[in-house]
């Protein structure tokens, strides 16, 4: 069954004046449930291990991979660090200016003579060169909401040889995203897939996850975790499961009903929906469209005032890089561009 936007809307509360998707989303009615349900219950490892494999098959579901080429993780920039370490000495990694920082800091600390170059983000797919070992950048970007021309940029780096990193973490949950375009994908599922924090995802392109080495294997990184608990001779899993890191319990029984309705949801009428309410709010402000459509709407705002009026009538929103920042998810309604054009007086 694929949901409409009206049904992914009835699944969550009302939530009138949280514009703030891109730090943070809500829990739907269903992860409210069923993480007071978990309270209840007798912890039971079996039970957990379920549940995280299962969240497992619908981020695959929603990516567009099989569920072999996930592997569970609490962090991307944990995630990113497997990547930096294996690559090679002296590699160049090619990044946007002012890309995330977890994005960036495993490659600036990974020593070994590793560099990142940053480019702008409109000037990335034709700033790769014969040589760089990777480009690493965010389908969106977090500061301003811009969306990238991934295909230009994995064109431009399949022509090069450049493996690919995408950061999906303010993407999936509102657009599309299909993770086998790209040689890496991670995400961190507590902002448009509104799953608890410690919820995120690697999906590895098979043939890149055999030049990178399970360096955070733990217990559950085994063919069979419940025999590699102990000692140095497990057998670690054959799939992407060697790079989990053992689930955050209640974070993934909080996780399954949110990755689930994502997963149901008509992506294609989900992003049209977000999109138009930001494209409204816009109009209302007297913003430039962008050239790609994005759910996150910013504007100057250096000193805070504005968003400091929004969080003073009740609106609460975000500043980052000195910009206003307002993500208007599938939860938010005309009202709320009605109230952010009221507070600024548009």
């Amino acid at each position: 069954m694929v949901l409409s936007p009206a049904a992914v809307r009835a699944s969550f509360p009302e939530a009138r004046g949280y514009v703030a998707a891109c730090t943070s989303g809500i829990p739907s009615l269903a992860t409210r449930d069923a993480v007071r349900a978990d309270l209840d219950i007798l912890p039971d490892p079996i039970r957990y291990a379920a549940v995280a494999e299962r969240c497992r098959a619908a981020f695959a579901r929603l990516v567009g991979v099989d569920p072999g080429a996930v592997a569970l993780g609490a962090q991307t920039s944990a995630m990113v660090s497997l990547i930096a370490a294996a690559l090679p000495d002296g590699a160049v990694v090619v990044c946007p200016d002012g890309e995330f920082s977890s994005l960036v800091l495993p490659f600036v600390h990974a020593g070994r003579g590793i560099t990142v170059r940053t480019v702008p983000l409109t000037a990335l797919a034709e700033s790769l060169r014969d040589g760089d070992a990777l480009v690493a950048f965010s389908i969106v970007q977090s500061a301003t909401g811009a969306v990238a021309d991934a295909d230009a940029i994995v064109a431009a780096a399949r022509d090069h040889g450049v493996r690919t990193l995408c950061d999906a973490t303010q993407a999936v949950g509102w657009m599309p995203v299909a993770a086998a375009s790209f040689d890496a994908l991670v995400c961190h599922a507590y902002k448009w897939l509104c799953a608890p924090r410690g919820v995120a995802f690697l999906a590895l392109d098979e043939d890149f996850a055999a030049s990178i080495a399970p360096r955070q294997a733990g217990w559950y990184a085994g063919s069979d975790p419940w025999a590699s608990c102990y000692g140095p001779d497990a057998a670690l899993a054959a799939s992407a499961r060697r790079f989990d890191v053992s689930p955050a319990w209640q974070a993934f029984v909080g996780a399954e009903p949110a990755l689930a309705l994502f997963a149901d949801a008509d992506a294609d009428a989900l992003r049209d929906e977000v999109t138009g309410l930001a494209a409204a709010l816009r109009e209302r402000l007297d913003l430039p469209a962008p050239e790609r459509a994005t759910p996150i709407v910013t504007w100057p705002d250096v000193d805070g005032d504005d968003v400091d009026r929004l969080r003073a009538a009740g609106i609460v929103a975000s500043r980052r890089a000195g910009n206003a920042r307002v993500a208007l998810h599938i939860f938010n309604d005309l009202r709320d561009v009605d109230d952010i054009a009221r507070v600024l007086g548009r």
